[in-house]
């Protein structure tokens, strides 16, 4: 299965409240307090720049850093903080980029711990255990978050949960145990759309449709979209998500047209930092536009950090081109692996009956250059 992409949101320095100078916990303070605030007077735009920040930062997020902002954000003994105290390494003393006489002793942000800061700790957490490449410690953590979640119905909480919803699947998928969770995803997606949670409904529908295009079950994930109540999409990293599924399930039901399309919207709409994510929206709108009868322009393979990448899709339109058959085996076989793995080699099959029409054309063409005095007489 290809990688899914984390397409990263940017921030201008005039909106972060980071700052270079100060040390790693001291900005999760911030972070905090700024998710207490959000809590406290209902606004989500606060929530939502708490996330942000704290993508900005999960490079710097160490065990003893993770560790000693539970102790400032948990009450010490309580549920939540003996779980996820339980998920991060301790570390060493010379690592710890904390105030220790300070975090010690200072209390959490607020008297009664807010809903949204106690599943924001279950969110910086997941984070790190999948940055330090702790799968199945961050399968574990993503269940608790969810199971916790449960139980929460607040808007202000809706953005941190469609991060956790994401981060829970990628868990699984590291592991290959994708088909586990299929079911708890239906579930919440049901409950998101009675709680009328909007961008879960968006972040869990990609998730779902994911899932079923990995098992190749391409029914029930037209099935499962036609259904899907509709509404405006809130996030543009989730509705070009959404396009690029919509763009695949569209190529396999042969409906060519409505794909590229879609394949090519996902691909423009894209931020620029998710060259993932475009590479394999061209990939597929490459592939369409050739089962069209069309041939891309030379300057889609010539994208600035994409032409290693599109190289075999470049060769294959080359020999689609010019009606070369056994050019076009010779590439198929060439990069066998990288259309397997892309998941794109039945398309390239379907190919293989534009390749012998252009073929032919060429050769009627060829002929009808020939006039007749330079028939040779039997």
């Amino acid at each position: 299965m290809t990688q899914d992409v984390e397409m990263k949101d940017n921030n201008t320095p005039s909106q972060s409240i980071i700052s270079s100078s100060t040390s790693t916990m001291q900005n999760l303070k911030e972070i905090a307090a700024l998710i207490d605030t959000g809590s406290y007077t209902k606004e989500v735009r606060r929530i939502a720049r708490a996330v942000r920040l704290t993508i900005g930062l999960r490079q710097k997020l160490t065990g003893s850093v993770l560790s000693s902002f539970l102790d400032f954000a948990l009450v010490p003994g309580s549920e939540a903080h003996s779980r996820l105290s339980s998920f991060v390494p301790k570390g060493d003393e010379h690592d710890m980029e904390v105030d220790t006489a300070s975090s010690a002793t200072q209390a959490a942000p607020s008297k009664h711990l807010p809903a949204e800061l106690e599943i924001y700790c279950y969110f910086i957490v997941l984070l790190f255990l999948i940055d330090q490449k702790k799968y199945n410690e961050a399968k574990a953590c993503s269940s608790a978050s969810i199971a916790r979640l449960k139980n929460v119905n607040r808007r202000t909480i809706d953005v941190i949960a469609s991060r956790l919803y994401f981060y829970y699947s990628l868990s699984y998928e590291q592991t290959g145990d994708l088909a586990e969770i299929r079911g708890t995803l239906l579930a919440l997606h049901h409950s998101a759309t009675l709680r009328h949670d909007e961008l879960g409904q968006e972040t869990l529908l990609n998730l779902l449709l994911r899932n079923y295009l990995h098992y190749n079950l391409y029914d029930q994930a037209e099935k499962l979209r036609s259904k899907a109540p509709r509404f405006e999409a809130h996030s543009n990293q989730q509705f070009c998500r959404y396009l690029f599924y919509l763009g695949k399930i569209r190529t396999i039901q042969l409906e060519y047209t409505d794909a590229k399309e879609s394949l090519l919207q996902a691909a423009r709409k894209a931020p620029i930092a998710a060259l993932g994510f475009r590479i394999q929206c061209n990939k597929w709108a490459i592939l369409v536009r050739l089962l069209l009868g069309e041939i891309p322009e030379r300057s889609i393979f010539t994208q600035k950090g994409m032409e290693k990448a599109l190289r075999p899709y470049f060769e294959l339109t080359n020999a689609v081109r010019i009606g070369d058959l056994e050019l076009f085996r010779t590439v198929q076989e060439k990069f066998l692996d990288t259309f397997a793995q892309d998941r794109t080699h039945n398309l390239i099959v379907r190919l293989r009956h534009n390749v012998i029409r252009t073929g032919l054309r060429n050769i009627s063409i060829s002929y009808s250059r020939i006039s007749l005095p330079d028939v040779p007489k039997s």
